[in-house]
């Protein structure tokens, strides 16, 4: 019966540790709750990179949105540009990955993570996980060059 008596005091003693623990170690900052409201952004989407200092419909374009919102990773506005500098391309993608390159629409696929599309001899991929920055790029297949894309 020892034994018993020993297990029913560490699961007393355990109990009273958890009761002493506080009880609201879920609860936030409600003015950070306010910016995430306002933003669009949950805890989680913040660390991937949602600014809970824009609007929900900037997030939204940026990728981002609340549980439950459907917007493609790749929507919003972007640029092609030489290495130089100079703009190739002005691609917009809407939140069900329709492409418009300089205004006019063209045909996108999803490939290995990616949206893939082509224009006249350029094709373009954008990469899809906003953490992954600068791997975006163009490649002209007649000029046989190539360049960055940047979110604007």
């Amino acid at each position: 019966m020892k034994s018993g008596n020993t297990i029913l005091a560490t699961a007393a003693a355990a109990a009273a540790i958890g009761l002493s623990l506080p009880l609201a170690a879920h609860a936030i900052d409600p003015a950070y709750a306010k910016k995430l409201e306002k933003s669009g952004c949950t805890q989680v989407t913040e660390l991937q990179g949602c600014d809970i200092n824009k609007t929900k419909e900037q997030n939204a374009k940026a990728g981002f949105g609340t549980a439950g919102t459907a917007v493609s990773p790749y929507a919003g506005q972007w640029v092609a540009r030489n290495v130089d500098g100079r703009t190739v391309s002005s691609i917009r993608i809407d939140g069900k990955n329709k492409v418009l390159v300089n205004g006019k629409p063209v045909a996108s696929k999803l490939s290995d993570g990616a949206l893939v599309f082509k224009s006249g001899f350029i094709t373009y991929t954008i990469q899809g996980d906003p953490r992954i920055t600068n791997e975006s790029s163009w490649f002209d297949t007649d000029a046989k060059t190539t360049g960055p894309i940047r979110r604007q």
